[in-house]
């Protein structure tokens, strides 16, 4: 039997499970616990295959990454990837109605508000493409190093909304976490004292059962497991010690609004994390393009020499998160920082108007001016 017969088979039978079992009880919870670790561990097969070839990116799917932050597109065949990505960077990728006729990744490079940033033209995905269908395990391996997902949805009758759910379902079941911040859910392993269990909220959807099912799926006898987030389930656990999970943002890019009316456009509006676009005539992408920019979440940094005035036209992009003075000096030259003598910052993160004096430890935030001083 498949790896894939073998997660049908568990998916069927935690169908099952759900379906005779109304009210929940310690059996049935262990025996759902269970089946959800097994069929983790069936994916990470698929996500991480023993046989050695076949999980890479391969043949087509390996680029040269560039610029400061890199943009996946994904979708179904024929939904106006490369419509987009042609006119967006101005990198050729073959457009046409017929199916699949983007077959390897095609990078491009556009600059928004100075930050270059590396659009991933890919190719077409089917249903099953976790599976590896149509080569989707190659597509979803580089959507996999995205820091943001751009998934297109064509809008029209013969291409419906439920499309969305497939591909949610796909990229999910290769370790892709859409929209969704790693659990707050600690697993500390240890020598002996079996399993405890604290949560700081309520288990809505879990029970220390589960719990114990999991762990035990996984071998793991010894324990100290602490929930601090409401609502957490079995996956959360499973996400927490698989441990191979990637966290991405996404919005979904509804192409082809010159073909629907006003009121459903409205209605459009309503599905979170969504852009309505038509790539073919140019609608509504400064939109898109903007709301790119508040998902990728990018630090702009001005320089300023010391008695000059501030360089607005070439700005140093950083990553929130790793936006210290620190980080500043070494994306310039990793000299600058053994250098430093202190650094002084205007904009939203100093203290003061007139600027303040900082050491390499110090935050930027979007939009700060800095002057750096030498020993």
């Amino acid at each position: 039997m498949t790896t894939v017969q073998k997660i049908k088979e568990i998916e069927d039978e935690m169908a099952r499970s759900k379906l005779f079992s109304a009210q929940k009880n310690k059996a049935t919870s262990y025996h759902l616990g269970l089946l959800k670790a097994k069929l983790a561990k069936l994916r990470r097969e698929l996500i991480a295959p023993s046989g050695g070839g076949g999980g890479g990116a391969g043949i087509g799917f390996d680029v040269a990454r560039t610029g400061i932050a890199s943009v996946g597109f994904v979708g179904f065949p024929s939904v106006g990837k490369s419509t987009l990505m042609s006119k967006l960077t101005g990198t050729h990728s073959e457009v046409s109605a017929i199916d699949f006729t983007t077959l390897t990744t095609v990078p491009g490079t556009v600059k928004v508000h100075g930050a270059p940033i590396q659009i991933l033209d890919l190719p077409g995905i089917i249903e099953g493409a976790n599976d590896n269908r149509g080569r989707g395990r190659q597509v979803i391996a580089v959507a996999r190093t995205c820091n943001l997902i751009f998934i297109f949805q064509v809008l029209d009758v013969l291409k419906p909304l439920n499309d969305k759910r497939i591909i949610e379902g796909e990229l999910e079941g290769f370790g892709i976490r859409l929209n969704k911040s790693p659990p707050s859910i600690i697993v500390r392993k240890k020598d002996k004292g079996g399993i405890a269990i604290s949560n700081t909220v309520p288990l809505t959807n879990i029970d220390h059962e589960e719990i114990k099912a999991v762990l035990s799926e996984f071998r793991i006898s010894n324990a100290d497991v602490a929930i601090r987030e409401p609502n957490c389930t079995a996956d959360d656990l499973v996400d927490v010690i698989e441990g191979n999970r990637v966290y991405v943002p996404a919005l979904y890019v509804l192409n082809k609004i010159d073909a629907i009316s006003i009121e459903e456009l409205d209605l459009l509006y309503k599905i979170p994390h969504s852009v309505p676009v038509s790539s073919k005539e140019w609608m509504n992408i400064d939109e898109l393009i903007e709301k790119m920019w508040q998902a990728l979440d990018l630090v702009r940094v001005y320089t300023k020499p010391r008695g000059q005035a501030p360089d607005y036209t070439s700005p140093v992009v950083l990553k929130r998160g790793k936006s210290s003075i620190e980080d500043f000096c070494n994306s310039i030259h990793k000299e600058i920082a053994k250098q430093l003598k202190y650094a002084i910052v205007w904009g939203a993160s100093a203290k003061h108007a007139r600027g303040q004096k900082v050491g390499l430890e110090h935050t930027l935030d979007d939009e700060d001016v800095v002057t750096i001083v030498k020993k």
